[in-house]
């Protein structure tokens, strides 16, 4: 994978296992992505498999968690993602979004029950926050749940839903209409409780080798307890994200890396008027350019990492981190497949397939705009979306 200013020599001895294991896991048990994207399936038997190589939220403690360093999990992210998008969600979502509010917003109760579970793939969670109507504006959601004696009864839909028709619970953010203002509460749902449904979303276009869908709630009667009570507001699904776009920071780099070294291989195999196509000069322009961008999304991500380790990353840092790396492997990938010409629209080839899933990437947990508007908020305190 490019590293041109050798950052794995700054790795420690257990981020450099983490790496080789998830390297040895990709090659060894991960089938041929390109067909799953094909066939708009995810390799749901991998699921168990991930969770015993600790790749779900390994970066929290306790539980039988790892406990691993932030840069080991930035790593693991690259890794997966550097073999498909829909792999990394799976992972991403378990852990960041599900996994972590548990952690750090549960009851001792919720943590025993279900921390351990998730993390060892027996259970899979989803993360239930944008709404048919409103996705960049999540505060302005509609799902309630609304106390009845010792249960909650929640009403209300989600999508865009990653795990969701494969999910035993979800963590659904809804307005608590039994408390003063309606604040926005976190509750674990059970997905065979009646009146819940998750139905898959079909024909995307993009991220194919992930399983999305919606959660539909309808009078589903939840008990009190299963209401997170470490947090209320935005506060909670938003810590959430700002995990989870963490790893997306991280994942893009190994996307991207992926898509410059098979162009680069097949810049240095391929032929035409007598000669490797890499020896032309519009060729190598592009590998410079794409090395180049590549490594500065490497050294963002890096960086991030020292900061969230030292307790100093804002959630504006993972946006500048999200915003750039994400862009940086949706245009790479597009240069990449550009270079293997003809060849590179056939699923034989990945630069194609991330260039489609990146344009589900560029949206999804915040897009593009709204982290730029983030940043254009912090760095001169007018804020441009309200």
């Amino acid at each position: 994978m490019l590293d041109y200013f050798d950052m794995e020599s700054t790795l420690s001895e257990e981020e450099r296992l983490l790496v080789d294991s998830a390297r040895s896991f990709i090659d060894g048990e991960v089938p041929d992505m390109g067909d799953h994207w094909i066939d708009g399936t995810f390799p749901t038997e991998l699921i168990p498999k991930m969770g015993e190589m600790g790749f779900y939220a390994p970066n929290l403690d306790g539980y039988g968690l790892p406990g691993v360093s932030e840069r080991a999990y930035g790593l693991l992210m690259r890794e997966l993602e550097a073999c498909d998008s829909g792999l990394r969600s799976m992972a991403s979502v378990q852990g960041a979004l599900v996994m972590y509010p548990i952690h750090a917003f549960g009851s001792d109760e919720q943590k025993a029950e279900w921390l351990p579970r998730l993390g060892t793939g027996e259970a899979v969670g989803c993360f239930g926050l944008t709404e048919p109507e409103h996705g960049s504006n999540p505060s302005a959601m509609e799902t309630m749940a609304e106390p009845d004696g010792d249960d909650y009864v929640l009403n209300g839909s989600k999508t865009w839903i990653t795990n969701s028709p494969i999910a035993d619970v979800a963590v659904v953010w809804a307005k608590d209409h039994g408390e003063e203002g309606t604040p926005v509460r976190g509750f674990l749902v059970e997905t065979d409780r009646d009146g819940v449904t998750t139905n898959e979303i079909d024909e995307k276009l993009s991220l194919r080798a992930s399983v999305t869908g919606e959660i539909g709630l309808q009078n589903v009667r939840v008990p009190a307890e299963n209401r997170l009570p470490g947090v209320e507001g935005m506060k909670g699904p938003l810590s959430c994200l700002t995990q989870a776009r963490y790893g997306i920071a991280w994942g893009a780099v190994g996307a991207a890396a992926d898509c410059f070294e098979v162009a680069r291989e097949y810049a240095t195999d391929r032929e035409q008027f007598g000669r490797p196509i890499g020896g032309f000069q519009m060729q190598q322009e592009k590998l410079a350019e794409m090395a180049t961008q590549i490594t500065l999304a490497q050294l963002l991500a890096h960086r991030l990492a020292d900061r969230k380790e030292a307790g100093e990353m804002r959630p504006q840092h993972v946006s500048m981190a999200k915003r750039n790396n994400v862009r940086t492997a949706r245009d790479q990938s597009r240069i990449a497949r550009e270079m293997l010409g003809g060849n590179g629209i056939t699923a034989d080839y990945s630069p194609m397939r991330h260039m489609a899933n990146f344009e589900t990437v560029y949206t999804y947990e915040g897009t593009h705009d709204i982290h730029t508007l983030i940043l254009g908020e912090d760095l001169t305190g007018i804020q441009a979306y309200q």
